[in-house]
């Protein structure tokens, strides 16, 4: 028998689907789903995991945090444990009866460190397996994709498992030495501990320094001038010289304008808009972060329609599509999809089809594209959001260049000249497919030179320059990527740790207080992790371990080394670090002036229940306090409710969408938010059993009658009790990671 591993449970179902030659019989090794079938004359099994079955940690005389010195993590042993008990046992009874293993997981780092823990399971049921291993590398969960992959099958790259392996290693014991020092540090432990990460700090501190910068800047003043003029149709026009930083230079110049303007040029310029190129990681991510879909959302869902079969493997570096990629197959898949089916009939009656290419090429994936259709009403809206976007996005890749046309006005008022502008799409192209981001039209009215129009109004607008702007999670992503922070597959979580441990919100990206402070004292203390050339330097590192040019084991004891350093620079620095940090989370306790006393509300926690609450810090003299959620991360915004005077904070909990609130429960505000909160989940409900009602409807509309209906759905008599009632099975409690 040959048994085939994969990642996951539905890719495991879909391999033995494509793969079968006959029927395949569905079976299960307690809880885990097995499907077992025949491929060329062989009798088959496909299994899948659930991601690692291993992971790393350190021995049980390493857990307790306060009571072991974090520097000893740096040498101590790492084991792997089960993390998927169920898995790793379905896994070795089907290696007991196995005469040959193929390996099918991901193909990437991540994939291939998952399918080699796999084997060490097989291995140890049955050792005779090691000589019997084979992989299938595929980058899309289609028919063609898979049946060639096993027609072609290759070796394991143990080289390409010890990278990811190494990252593993790695990013632990830096991970948990330096947050068990800064936690010990700071004397925050549980669920308030202080996370430090190699790639999550660097990243921080890029945030932070933008806020920096921001802070420390120094706006300085300006002026424009604008007008609005009319020839049967309005539009505006801006003074030519743009921004004046004299403001009485300014000033004659508005009020040097008539109220006539006499056309002096009119230029028109065509303008060719090349298609975009094919869609890698970063590209995909950004874009989806565009639409509102932050990258480690972005990431799952994509995760989720590539084992669909929906679309290819979404983790790639790559911008041009392969040769043997069948450009008009892949048309004739997606054809049907709601929104694009006319375009992609353009695109099939062409005599060639010419993709885009872009910078990256490389042979392990290719670019991001659709490989298969699926209707909007089986997809949530989300996932059809993204669907959406790697279908339109394809048919962008090979759709002709877009054509705009640009008209400049330049026009003379009391001696001041002005400048008017529009632009046009005079040939969509792939605008037409791919309309994320595109502007509306422009038009200028028809005007001549030596015409005359109207000056309607003439504004004198005083500005200042602005601060440079934060990142957004898109943009974030693509400096990581520059700076080689980071991994295409890792990059999305270490963004979303940033938001969970509370050191980040919203989007442009805004460091707390907690945030700027644990990023500075990292910097001034412990440089190295807060920089990206370190981690650039290991990401360096772990690609010569892929490639075979050095080991593992080398890789892991230089970084232990440089760790040692890091760690006693800490050491000598520990008071200092933790003031920094302090002032930092005593800011972010603030929420706002006490209504009854004027000084400050803080956040607090009640001895005896643990409950957090805003207390005035002027207690005993004043007992002011209010109620605050009892989950999420709060943060002060500094506003006050214009209801009820209290500050307003936001709550920020995973999983769950960022709310804003003020502190004091009574406010008018509040009660009309419960209600609507109410009134939306009746709503909720009774559309529920409406729609639980048509679909009992629809599933009798077989031509019985209701009376037969009511027959077959009615409920059968109780069954006597026994003397003893059958105890629930127990659930497995829910494990807990830090």
């Amino acid at each position: 028998m040959r048994l085939i591993i994969s990642e996951k449970a539905n890719a495991a179902k879909k391999i033995a689907q494509f793969l079968a030659e006959g029927p395949v019989k569905d079976g299960k090794h307690r809880s885990v789903p097995h499907h077992t079938f025949s491929w060329k004359g062989e009798e088959c099994v496909s299994v899948g995991l659930k991601g690692h079955v291993l992971n790393p940690e350190y021995p049980e005389e390493y857990s307790n945090w306060q009571k072991v010195e974090p520097s000893s993590l740096i040498d101590a042993e790492i084991l792997k444990s089960v993390s998927e008990k169920g898995v790793a046992e379905a896994v070795r009874a089907l290696s007991k009866k196995a005469d040959s293993v193929v390996i099918a997981t991901d193909f990437d780092r991540e994939g291939e460190l998952i399918g080699v823990e796999a084997l060490s399971l097989s291995f140890e049921a049955n050792p005779g397996l090691m000589d019997h291993v084979e992989r299938a590398r595929f980058s899309a969960l289609t028919k063609g994709e898979v049946t060639r992959a096993f027609d072609e099958l290759v070796e394991v790259s143990r080289e390409l498992a010890a990278a990811g392996e190494a990252r593993q290693d790695i990013d632990l014991i830096w991970g948990a030495t330096l947050t068990r020092w800064v936690s010990r540090a700071t004397k925050r432990y549980g669920s308030a501990f202080l996370s430090v990460g190699r790639v999550q700090s660097p990243t921080l501190v890029l945030i932070s320094e933008r806020e920096r910068e921001r802070r420390a800047f120094n706006p300085e003043p300006y002026w424009e001038i604008e007008a609005n003029l009319r020839n049967g149709e309005s539009f505006n026009a801006r003074h030519a010289a743009g921004r004046f930083k004299d403001e009485s230079a300014a000033k004659t110049a508005y009020e040097n304008m008539t109220d006539v303007a006499t056309v002096t040029e009119v230029k028109e310029k065509s303008a060719t808009r090349p298609a975009p190129t094919p869609f890698n990681t970063t590209g995909f991510l950004t874009a989806a972060a565009n639409i509102g879909i932050s990258p480690s959302r972005a990431a799952r869902l994509a995760e989720d329609l590539y084992t669909d079969g929906y679309i290819s493997y979404p983790r790639t570096d790559n911008t041009v599509y392969p040769v043997s990629l069948d450009m008009r197959e892949v048309l004739g898949q997606i054809r049907r999809v709601e929104g694009v089916g006319p375009h992609v009939e353009k695109l099939l009656a062409q005599e060639k089809l010419t993709p885009t290419r872009g910078k990256k090429e490389t042979t392990d994936h290719p670019p991001i594209y659709p490989t298969g259709h699926v209707s909007k009403n089986a997809l949530r809206d989300d996932q059809w959001k993204i669907y959406q976007l790697v279908v339109r996005r394809f048919l962008a890749t090979l759709s002709e260049p877009a054509k705009t046309l640009r008209t400049t006005v330049r026009l003379e008022s009391g001696g001041e000249p002005l400048v008017s502008g529009g632009t046009v799409v005079t040939h969509e192209g792939w605008l037409g497919v791919y309309h994320y981001g595109r502007r509306a039209d422009e038009e200028m009215p028809k005007l001549e030179e030596g015409q005359e129009v109207r000056v309607e109004e003439k504004k004198f607008l005083a500005k200042e320059t602005q601060p440079p702007s934060r990142y957004g999670q898109g943009r974030l992503l693509r400096v990581m990527e520059d700076l080689g922070l980071g991994t295409k597959a890792t990059r999305p979580s270490i963004i979303q740790n940033l938001y969970d441990r509370g050191y980040v919100h919203d989007d442009p990206i805004v460091p707390t207080e907690t945030g700027m402070a644990v990023a500075r004292a990292l910097k001034d203390f412990a440089s190295e992790i807060a920089t990206h050339e370190m981690t650039a330097e290991l990401e360096r590192s772990m690609d010569e371990i892929s490639e075979g040019k050095t080991s593992k084991d080398a890789v892991v004891d230089e970084s232990r080394d440089v760790l040692r350093k890091v760690y006693e620079h800490l050491q000598s620095s520990e008071t200092e670090f933790a003031d920094i940090v302090w002032d930092g989370i005593r800011e972010d306790s603030v929420l706002g002036p006490c209504k009854k006393c004027g000084r400050n509300l803080t956040v607090r926690k009640a001895k005896k229940s643990g409950k957090r609450f805003a207390g005035c810090e002027g207690y005993p003299d004043c007992d002011q306090t209010y109620s605050l959620p009892p989950r999420g991360e709060i943060i002060p915004l500094g506003t006050l409710c214009d209801a009820c005077g209290s500050p307003e904070i936001k709550v920020v909990s995973f999983g769950r969408r960022p709310w804003i609130t003020c502190i004091d429960m009574s406010c008018p505000k509040q009660q009309e938010r419960r209600q609507a909160i109410a009134e939306a989940k009746a709503a909720k409900e009774k559309e529920a059993a409406a729609k639980a009602a048509e679909n009992g409807d629809a599933e009798g509309g077989d031509g019985a009658s209701k009376k037969t209906r009511a027959k077959a759905t009615r409920k059968k008599p109780a069954a006597k009790t026994t003397a003893k009632a059958k105890k629930p099975a127990a659930k497995e409690p829910v494990k807990s990671t830090t």
